[in-house]
């Protein structure tokens, strides 16, 4: 009688790994870009209305999120720029790159949900329509693109996070020029001269096949 054995294939067993590291990748890819591309388009949106008493009678103000405040984007910028730099450096200052990329989402729905019922930006406004410092804003209301850009910046911090877990399996940029900036100078094929389409690929590749 014979027996089979279940024994685990050393490929089987390295898919895993690598098949969460590509989907971790591209979730950490489309999340962060779409959640800068939120928030940056959030901050330019209206997020509270009021009115305010001009010589007698109620004007209508609105502030957009940049009047608001200007952390949310500036920070949805900083995290883009921290998701395009996780591949242009590994081991430590990949983690460093992903923990700024993460501190930039927290920073962001942080940013956003207080300027949900921040009236600061129209009673400004309203003292300048008014003429007088001492003037606010009345009948104070917010729209929802404060928690637009709190999506956004929970997408950076989603990024964040899988590159703090996953970002050691990623890929980094193609490593042929030294950290100097010289280029690596690249091993040459040795051209048999009785094979002419080894002398093309020579050729193609930019180098002599009739030099020694």
């Amino acid at each position: 009688m014979e027996y089979v054995t279940a024994v685990p294939h050393p490929r089987s067993e390295a898919a895993g790994p690598a098949r969460a590291g590509r989907l971790s990748l591209a979730v950490a890819l489309l999340a962060g870009a779409l959640g800068a591309a939120v928030a940056l388009l959030a901050t330019r949106q209206r997020w509270a209305e009021g009115t305010a008493t001009v010589a007698g009678a109620p004007f209508s103000l609105t502030a957009k999120g940049s009047d608001v405040t200007g952390v949310p984007a500036a920070l949805a910028i900083v995290g883009l720029a921290a998701l395009v730099a996780v591949f242009a450096v590994r081991k430590a200052g990949r983690l460093l790159v992903a923990g700024l990329l993460a501190l930039s989402g927290a920073g962001t729905v942080a940013a956003a949900l207080l300027g949900v019922s921040d009236s600061s930006a129209l009673d400004e406004k309203a003292a300048q329509a008014a003429g007088d410092t001492g003037a606010t804003v009345t009948a104070l209301s917010h729209t929802a693109w404060p928690y637009v850009a709190a999506v956004g910046g929970g997408l950076l911090l989603l990024a964040g996070l899988l590159a703090l877990r996953y970002g050691r399996s990623w890929p980094a940029m193609s490593g042929r020029y030294e950290r100097d900036g010289s280029v690596r100078p690249r091993r040459r094929v040795v051209v048999d001269p009785d094979r002419p389409e080894e002398l093309w690929k020579a050729i193609d590749r930019g180098e002599d096949p009739t030099s020694a």
